[in-house]
């Protein structure tokens, strides 16, 4: 992991009050690791979890605490607002969050994200009660309308009081990777994506339904990174608890055949209106003959449930493509060992005429944040390893845009 260019970027490092405060010491290290050039602001809580001494140590410049600095000529926000490529706040308190929210520039931090003209991510921390709580989902909404603030977690995971939910901070590592990214050029501006994720459900009866175990998580991480580099994206979800990406157009659907409505729809009937499409929903492979309008009853008996076959959504796609546009991604999420799983990437990359399969195991994928994939092309099979689903949606990225050029 390498800073995205020869230029040697300057982040500011603002850290606030969180038992999570430790972990930006990790953040500064990779940071400086990368060639960064890091310079530490610590909110005057922050300083009580973790002493100024180590930042300045590991970054080689003073910590900045205070607006009124007497030693400073001049206004210390309004320089370092200046001066950073990249704001990057670890942790991001829900008392900041809050701050930021509502405009607040009562210290060095709020100050700084009012005058800052480069793009700011945060890394949220917190009690995930603190995280679900109306007020806070308030804040972070209108936090996420300013296109220059992104975030990154947080994610599900054991908090400082043994309880587990979202509100973890996303780890040192992921933050940085995301931090980076930021920087790097927008590769994909122009270029028009298609992506689908996140199961589809299909009705029994109004209380019951078909489904599979998709979380949404790869597609949703597809189209963020797609629009954080350039592309124009839309997003077709099946029911998914996620939000919505920022600067993605996204399209709620629930069974196999309103996503197939909803993306020939985004595709175009003529494939005109999509220069690449990834298809990383699971899309269900059957649906009930018949829905109940009303509940089916318990009985002693068994119960026979005739489905038939959805559309296969990627296959109609490909059959439907005579030019080298849109892009086609497909994946394949199998049991098995690994050369079963290629081999059936294998038989899809041809079956379906598409371009690209993202061949990975269920127990590997499903419901985490990272993911264990190789990337299948009539050319090669690229395994890839063990990455957090945001690192694997950029390598996906990467081999699609080298099929679009």
């Amino acid at each position: 992991m390498s800073a995205p260019s020869s230029h040697r970027p300057t982040i500011v490092l603002a850290v606030t009050g969180s038992i999570a405060a430790y972990k930006a010491v990790e953040v500064a290290r990779l940071l400086i690791k990368t060639g960064a050039h890091v310079l530490p602001v610590l909110t005057r809580a922050a300083k009580e979890f973790v002493g100024p001494q180590t930042f300045s140590g590991i970054t080689g410049h003073p910590v900045a605490d205070d607006m009124f600095d007497p030693t400073f000529a001049g206004e210390k926000h309004v320089e370092l607002g200046r001066t950073a490529d990249l704001l990057l706040i670890v942790p991001a308190t829900a008392d900041l969050l809050a701050r930021i929210a509502t405009g607040r520039a009562d210290d060095l931090l709020t100050a700084l994200v009012l005058c800052a003209s480069c793009p700011i991510v945060a890394a949220p921390a917190m009690h995930p009660r603190m995280w679900a709580h109306p007020a806070t989902a308030r804040n972070v909404a209108t936090i996420l309308s300013d296109r220059r603030l992104s975030f990154v977690g947080p994610v599900d995971g054991e908090v400082a009081s043994g309880e587990r939910g979202i509100g973890r901070m996303a780890e040192p590592e992921e933050i940085v990777q995301t931090a980076l990214s930021m920087l790097e050029p927008r590769d994909l501006l122009g270029l028009r994506i298609v992506v689908t994720a996140g199961p589809t459900v299909e009705d029994i009866d109004p209380v019951r339904f078909l489904g599979n175990r998709s979380t949404g998580k790869m597609g949703f991480a597809l189209a963020e990174r797609a629009a954080a580099r350039g592309a124009d994206v839309t997003l077709v979800a099946g029911p998914v608890s996620l939000q919505t990406p920022h600067g993605v157009r996204r399209i709620d659907v629930r069974s196999a055949l309103a996503m197939k409505a909803a993306l020939w729809d985004a595709i175009g009937t003529n494939l005109d209106k999509a220069d690449a499409l990834i298809m990383s929903a699971a899309v269900a492979d059957y649906r009930p003959l018949e829905t109940s309008t009303t509940k089916r009853k318990r009985s002693a008996q068994p119960l026979d449930l005739k489905l038939v076959p959805n559309p296969d959504l990627l296959a109609e796609v490909g059959m439907a493509k005579s030019a080298s546009k849109p892009v086609l991604v497909g994946f394949a999420v199998e049991t098995g060992d690994d050369e079963t799983i290629l081999e059936h990437a294998r038989k899809k990359l041809e079956a379906k005429r598409v371009d690209i399969v993202v061949a990975n195991r269920a127990d590997e994928a499903f419901g985490r944040e990272d993911n264990r994939a190789t990337i299948v092309t009539r050319e090669r099979a690229e395994p890839l390893g063990v990455l957090s689903k945001r690192a694997l949606a950029d390598r996906i990225l990467d081999r699609t845009l080298a099929r679009c050029r």
